[in-house]
């Protein structure tokens, strides 16, 4: 008798844990951002790359448009990214870039941009990751195409290609 109680036991608290996992698979994912799109921009400050200087909203309402660049130099797709970001400096004129440096070291970040290049207007850094954390980013390259008013037009997430290229045109146009 006492062996078919045990048996239950285990049997009981197998299936609880099954049903947790279960039920935790259908909930919805904490990283989903979707819901940001169509947000407006509020409370945005973040220190610039160079200096003390803080980038706020009012750097953001210069351009008819800002397309904010989450990056790395050790991040391998921030750099397969990096052709598209130098193409749309060149090709737009109504588009700024504010590049956010995440967790990196200030001395690669110079480093990367002498080697490939640097397609921002703004640039400023994230060392400790907590400003990113307001835009939902969890992982990088990410970007975030806002227009004049900051109205959260398009978030991108993994490193921009041809298509988000042309994406970012037509919604700029």
């Amino acid at each position: 008798m006492k062996i078919n109680f045990t048996r239950a036991m285990l049997f009981s608290i197998a299936i609880f844990i099954l049903a947790i996992f279960l039920f935790s698979l259908n909930k919805i994912n904490i990283y989903d951002t979707q819901n940001l799109i169509g947000q407006n921009i509020k409370n945005f400050e973040i220190k610039s790359f160079n200096d003390e200087k803080i980038i706020s909203e009012k750097n953001l309402k210069e351009s008819e448009y800002t397309l904010i660049n989450f990056w790395a130099s050790w991040c391998a797709p921030c750099r397969a990214e990096h052709k598209y970001l130098i193409k749309l400096k060149n090709n737009t004129k109504n588009l700024k870039m504010l590049g956010v440096n995440f967790k990196d070291k200030n001395k690669d970040a110079k480093k990367f941009m002498a080697e490939f290049g640097n397609p921002y207007h703004i640039l400023g850094e994230d060392i400790d990751g907590r400003s990113s954390i307001n835009f939902g980013i969890y992982g990088i390259p990410e970007s975030i195409l806002v227009d004049q008013k900051l109205t959260i037009l398009r978030k991108f997430i993994g490193p921009l290609n041809f298509e988000d290229y042309n994406e970012i045109l037509n919604l700029i146009k």
